[in-house]
């Protein structure tokens, strides 16, 4: 059976491949932005299937990623790539300045092929300081993150329960956490899922 990489890297080859689904290729679901490396890749030494960063310029098809380790990265965009922007987006959504991280497949010619690409995702944890109709006010770290409920987007989790647009249980001073959308260069967040523990 052929695996999902050897499907990508016919496809960005050229190798015949017919065009594939994104959810064929892996998860879109932001919380496969934070999964731990492959299991080949040995603990301590950085996965080149990865690669995270800020969008510095974009030309056809391919990102060119500046990431934190001050490493530049070209990451290509091939039909079946799944991009993430607080839900599932075109290609044209990515802008210079967007931060991302990428899974894929890293190509002879140093090209990370992408299954997967995430803009602007953080995972943050905090305590809730303030609550207003369409915004939740998180003490992370001492850093105040202006949070914003996204009509259609955003949803709680309580504890083991099913999502749900209702956010009415979140009270403030509890401990909650947040995956969502960073508004780059600000210190506010656009929500896609609370967590909270109870």
């Amino acid at each position: 059976m052929t695996s999902r990489r050897d499907l990508l890297k016919s496809a960005v080859l050229g190798g015949g491949a017919t065009v594939v689904a994104a959810t064929a290729l892996g998860s879109l679901g932001p919380e496969a932005a934070f999964a731990q490396s492959a299991p080949d890749v040995e603990p301590g030494t950085p996965d080149p299937n990865f690669a995270e960063g800020r969008i510095r310029t974009i030309k056809d098809n391919t990102l060119l990623v500046l990431g934190s380790n001050m490493v530049f990265h070209n990451i290509r965009i091939v039909d079946g790539t799944s991009l993430w922007k607080l839900g599932p987006v075109p290609f044209d959504e990515a802008k210079p300045g967007d931060g991302l991280y990428a899974r894929g497949v890293l190509m002879p010619d140093g090209v990370l092929a992408a299954e997967s690409v995430w803009l602007n995702i953080v995972n943050i944890k905090g305590h809730i300081t303030n609550i207003t109709d369409r915004t939740l006010h998180l003490d992370h770290n001492g850093q105040e993150v202006l949070c914003h409920v996204v009509a259609g987007k955003s949803v709680a989790v309580h504890s083991e329960s099913p999502p749900t647009a209702d956010l009415s249980m979140l009270k403030v001073a509890q401990h909650v956490q947040i995956l969502g959308a960073w508004r780059p260069d600000t210190n506010e967040v656009d929500i896609a899922t609370v967590f909270s523990p109870h």
